[in-house]
């Protein structure tokens, strides 16, 4: 199974699955396709929009085990 990191980059991530996409822009994450989204981490993203970045990725990770 893929797991998703805090540490990952937002363009990796949103390569892994489509879907990640509606996560992220559901929380609040409005500029995925920005260039600094291709450097900047799940984590720093979390701290910059105000959001927990545990459940973020509990978040992210509990929706790539139901799509296998």
């Amino acid at each position: 199974m893929k797991e998703i990191t805090k540490n990952m980059y937002i363009g990796e991530v949103l390569q892994m699955d489509r879907g990640i996409a509606e996560i992220l822009l559901n929380a609040g994450m409005h500029c995925l396709g920005c260039p600094s989204s291709q450097m900047e981490s799940i984590e720093e993203a979390a701290m910059v929009h105000g959001f927990n970045t545990d459940d973020l990725v509990a978040q992210l990770n509990n929706y790539l085990k139901s799509a296998e």
